[in-house]
């Protein structure tokens, strides 16, 4: 199994500057290091060296977006706005999205690296892919920034993998911790781009993700939001991944699978009260590989979001990494004692949770309605 990966040392110098979690250091908030900050995925990077797993990975270099491709989600004056940012004192480019010196850049890359994801399991140089992107993207919506995207990478692959490649279906999977509220937005109104996302319900952005959003026009139904309860861990996520991805995607049948991978539901991560585990990411993984190859010859690519526990988020994405391979490292999760008395099963509310989706969307997509009456 060829698994590639995609990193460049220009994503950890990506500067948020200083701040406390996700705000500005400042009164009687000490200064710290702004949560979105490098370490979290250079551990990641700094972890497959250590374990020499990547030597088990095909490495690709990432290639740059370029304005042309940024266009497809972003508009000109929002691009100008970070780029001059980015050039010369930095700032922030919406709501908690900073830019700093030589962001643009950065950003461009991180975008590209989305897009190399693509080309490289298209063109059948790697079975599958995980791209360690940053800035991450699916906040930022088409003329501002969020929640620490700049530009929206999923979504500027997916459109990418449209135009290039010519294919009318693609499913953009995301279980960020978080309602990726930029990539639902930019294709709100299309058919060809089926958006999942699996979040907690009420955490962020203010407003979003409701399972009653379903997409709108020529769109509606291919819009589905799967909002899940605090503590819901890893039995849940497998759950919604068994009862709604896998029947949408036999149904609606892509010829590429996108993830937007956060690993911010994990049990400790300081933003989301998920509780998944490392080995839960692990399975999701699996799941997710054999949907891709069940219904387009196991093209898949995988790219990083969120996720905020420097000490966590590398044994997560290891497991990630190792699901794809289909091959285990000599990497021992040392947290696993903590998961004793974390959630192993589906809890009611959260199995309603699950069904009121189901419910809403069986309108639309006659293999839910199976599991609506199971």
């Amino acid at each position: 199994m060829k698994t590639g990966y995609i990193f460049d040392e220009s994503y950890f110098w990506h500067d948020t500057g200083s701040g406390t979690l996700y705000l500005a250091s400042g009164g009687y908030l000490e200064k710290d290091e702004f949560i979105e900050a490098p370490s979290t995925k250079r551990r990641v990077n700094n972890l497959l060296e250590r374990s020499r797993f990547m030597d088990e990975l095909v490495n690709l270099r990432p290639r740059s977006a370029t304005r042309s491709d940024i266009e497809s989600c972003h508009t000109g004056a929002y691009i100008d706005k970070v780029h001059h940012l980015s050039d010369t004192t930095g700032g922030d480019a919406g709501d908690h999205a900073i830019v700093g010196k030589g962001s643009y850049e950065i950003a461009l890359l991180s975008a590209g690296g989305a897009m190399t994801a693509v080309d490289a399991v298209m063109e059948g140089r790697t079975e599958n892919v995980y791209a360690l992107t940053r800035p991450p993207g699916h906040h930022a919506e088409a003329d501002f920034g969020m929640g620490f995207c700049i530009f929206n990478n999923v979504a500027i692959a997916a459109k990418y993998a449209r135009k290039h490649y010519g294919l009318n279906r693609v499913l953009v999977l995301d279980w960020d911790v978080h309602h990726g509220n930029g990539i639902e937005k930019a294709f709100y109104n299309d058919p060809s781009t089926l958006y999942v996302s699996i979040h907690q319900h009420l955490s962020f952005p203010e407003g979003s993700g409701y399972a009653e959003n379903i997409g709108e026009e020529e769109g509606e139904g291919y819009n589905v939001n799967i909002p899940l309860p605090p503590g819901t861990g890893n039995a849940g996520y497998l759950t919604v991944l068994d009862s709604i991805v896998q029947p949408l995607a036999e149904e609606f049948q892509p010829e590429l699978i996108l993830v937007a991978a956060g690993q911010d539901p994990s049990m400790f991560d300081p933003l989301g009260r998920m509780t998944v585990t490392a080995e839960g990411f692990g399975k999701m993984t699996t799941k997710m590989k054999t949907i891709a190859e069940n219904v387009c010859g196991g093209k898949l690519a995988v790219c990083h979001e969120g996720g905020y526990s420097n000490g966590y988020v590398p044994f997560c994405t290891l497991r990630v990494i190792e699901a794809l391979k289909e091959k285990r490292s000599d990497v021992e999760d040392p947290f696993a004692p903590g998961e004793n008395g974390y959630p192993d099963k589906v809890y009611p509310n959260q199995q309603e949770a699950i069904d009121d989706v189901i419910k809403i969307q069986s309108v639309f997509w006659k293999s839910l309605v199976r599991q609506e009456v199971r």
